[in-house]
């Protein structure tokens, strides 16, 4: 049986004021196994980033609970609920254990490339694995481009630099929100295979949000949201 890593308990976001509510995500439950590439599909406002950004823990819900699961198969500790932890705690869980990848990069355009993938390391205050970094950039084909701006590296180069950025720190579960959404076909192609590169090399789940169905088949499985709620999975 497939070992879950990650769970949702009658998840919910709820926006507005005055009287005048909206559900962004109303009672979600799922899982997301070891391994997985899983897609979240819907149609813009279905909630899907929403969901993707509460189970990531970089939103606070109005309800229910986000559990993650130990690695080890021997660990006796109950899954971690991520928002009974503290703020400092939770940033810490999360940078230990998550990688996001976001549409618009999020790149802070003061710093390198380089010094852009260092981010996660002085966070956790882990020791920033260069060789790793080194590597991937390589892998990526951005040696050439890692002491660049931003503003100097073309759209498909930052949005690289932004997974190597989410992969530096070998995380459990790497976060994708609509992250084919600025790029033309042949970048969202190769952005999709790094994705798999970190499932397949690192063990990786990868949770993606994505508006195209014809990236959604490539994923073990689909998740189909719609006002908020979750009508399906497949």
């Amino acid at each position: 049986m497939n070992k879950t890593i990650i769970r949702t308990e009658n998840l919910m976001k709820t926006y507005g004021s005055n009287g005048s509510f909206v559900n962004a995500v109303d009672r979600v439950n799922i899982q997301i196994y070891e391994r997985e590439f899983v897609a979240i599909v819907g149609p813009s406002g279905s909630g899907k980033s929403t969901l993707l950004h509460l189970m990531g823990g970089i939103d606070n819900p109005s309800g229910g609970s986000v559990f993650v699961y130990p690695q080890n198969e021997n660990d006796k500790d109950p899954p971690k609920n991520l928002y009974a932890l503290s703020p400092k705690k939770l940033a810490k869980f999360r940078g230990e254990n998550f990688g996001f990848v976001f549409q618009n990069y999020a790149l802070l355009p003061v710093l390198t490339a380089w010094e852009n993938v260092m981010i996660p390391s002085i966070y956790t205050e882990n020791e920033f694995d260069r060789e790793y970094a080194e590597y991937l950039f390589e892998r990526l084909g951005l040696s050439e481009r890692k002491d660049h701006l931003p503003s100097e590296m073309s759209g498909g180069e930052q949005q690289r630099v932004a997974v190597i950025r989410a992969m530096i720190s070998r995380p459990r579960i790497l976060f994708a929100d609509e992250p084919t959404g600025n790029l033309d076909k042949k970048n969202g192609e190769e952005l999709i295979s790094l994705l798999q590169m970190a499932q397949k090399e690192q063990n990786c789940t990868v949770i993606m949000v994505t508006h195209d169905t014809d990236l959604s088949k490539i994923s073990d499985r689909i998740i189909k949201m719609q006002d908020g709620k979750v009508i399906g999975i497949e």
